[in-house]
């Protein structure tokens, strides 16, 4: 059985313009294109669409995507293998909605006190359900720091990672501070705090000025890491971006 693309839009709630750009890019071209120059799609291109779809919800560019596609063999296993990461990241989405639940939870009772002040009992429970260690999962294309910024992690007690993640919460809070100055990115405070954030990240493994670039490009593109910064101030995300682009262009070369 075909389905013209108007149908296939209908089904997926993808637009068929979004569709036509797949076809342009080579990431789904139709099952065949009829003589009135309509696309129809079949079962398989309906499979392959369902993963390029998952695969943009788990943040995946299209260019990573398409990678993923033309270098998996079986149908199946990929399923698989997607599966897995849907399981993983309804785990994470599970944990940031307790950690925003608790701080709902805190704030109110702070209102019921009578009082404006705002009481959080551990600071860096704002942001679990945004750890370093899953976000760099995000870093895709650079599997080596990755790999090595995972083992740290896994090596590490829990009390650790907790001064882990309170040092990095620290670092976001000073840089925000900066950034309130009026400073620019590149200015020699500001990037001393970059240095220092920098050397947090060595621990696993030195980046090298490509891999900390994307890193800063994932402070903005990366809806998880964008929420983390902005939730500390609205434009850090992109002050963090252009810093590490300043950093890695005068440190790093």
């Amino acid at each position: 059985m075909a389905w013209p693309i108007a149908e296939v839009a209908r089904m997926s709630g993808v637009t068929a313009r979004t569709l036509r750009h797949y076809d342009e890019i080579d990431l789904l071209p139709p099952a065949w294109i009829g003589t009135n120059g309509h696309r129809y799609y079949e079962e398989r291109q309906l499979l392959r669409l369902q993963q390029v779809l998952v695969l943009r919800a788990l943040g995946l560019g299209l260019p990573e995507i398409r990678r993923i596609l033309a270098a998996q063999v079986d149908e199946l296993q990929a399923l698989r293998g997607h599966y897995r990461r849907l399981l993983a990241e309804r785990d994470r989405l599970d944990a940031l909605a307790g950690t925003v639940a608790r701080t709902i939870a805190e704030l109110e009772q702070s209102r019921k006190d009578g009082t404006d002040m705002i009481s959080i009992s551990r600071p860096e429970n704002l942001f679990e359900g945004i750890r370093s260690a899953q976000c760099i999962k995000a870093l895709h294309g650079f599997p080596e720091l990755v790999g090595a910024v995972e083992r740290r992690t896994a090596a590490l007690s829990r009390a650790e990672v907790e001064a882990d993640e309170r040092e990095r919460t620290a670092q976001m809070v000073r840089l925000a501070e900066l950034m309130a100055t009026g400073l620019p990115a590149d200015a020699d405070a500001v990037q001393a705090e970059i240095g220092a954030q920098y050397r947090t990240l060595a621990r696993s493994r030195a980046a090298t000025a490509e891999e900390y670039r994307a890193i800063g490009r994932c402070c903005v593109e990366n809806e998880h890491w964008r929420a983390a910064y902005e939730a500390i101030a609205p434009g850090l995300a992109a002050y963090q971006r252009a810093a590490i682009e300043a950093y890695a262009a005068t440190r790093l070369g």
